[in-house]
């Protein structure tokens, strides 16, 4: 899908993936000291606000004007969503594509990229310079859909070509350190089975 596609999708009233945190970003930054954390591919700011609420200077890319506008401009009417103008925090919002966003060298203590599903040579663009982004000690956290949720598991991508592996994703993380590398189960509501997601936890040495 393109930007003027997820436009469409974010341009609703509700927003699309709720107003919470993802559960695997909550467990996993539990006990990292707050610095400058960057948000890749942020959608309606979600993710970045709820981590600008512990104390984190944020910067949220998102390639998608209309999330991008949801997410930071308080609004008139009622029925819209304005996270942060709601939970009353600061986060830097740039409109581009995570393709072609350059985040600079050494910047950021935390970077997330969560359900970020691109052709291989995309993929590896983006996590190359998110990675040479990080300052030392800083940590990256990955989350997506895993390949085995296309005959295993339920919902996302039905593209096995931008389908995560967690070994995978380690690999091409030749400059830091990979904590963890696993694939996670994640109950969804209304569903018999679970969906099937990948997890890759490393940090800058």
């Amino acid at each position: 899908m393109d930007a003027s596609e997820w436009d469409v999708r974010y341009a609703k009233a509700e927003l699309e993936w709720g107003a919470e945190p993802n559960r695997f970003l909550v467990q996993e930054i539990e006990g990292l000291e707050p610095g400058r954390a960057l948000d890749i591919a942020a959608g309606e700011g979600r993710n970045a606000i709820w981590v600008a609420a512990r104390g984190w200077m944020v910067t949220a890319v998102d390639f998608s004007p209309v999330a991008i506008e949801k997410a930071r401009q308080p609004d008139a009417e009622p029925s819209r969503w304005r996270l942060a103008a709601e939970r009353g925090v600061d986060v830097e919002w740039v409109v581009a594509d995570v393709v072609d966003y350059a985040p600079g060298t050494e910047v950021f203590d935390l970077a997330v990229v969560f359900y970020l599903h691109l052709v291989a040579s995309e993929m590896r663009k983006v996590l190359g310079r998110v990675a040479a982004a990080l300052r030392r000690g800083g940590t990256l956290l990955i989350v997506g859909h895993d390949r085995a949720n296309l005959t295993d598991g339920v919902g996302g991508p039905q593209d096995p070509a931008i389908l995560l592996d967690a070994q995978v994703v380690a690999s091409e993380l030749e400059d830091l350190v990979i904590e963890k590398a696993e694939r996670i189960m994640r109950r969804v509501e209304g569903a018999e089975r679970e969906a099937i997601d990948t997890l890759v936890r490393a940090r800058k040495p």
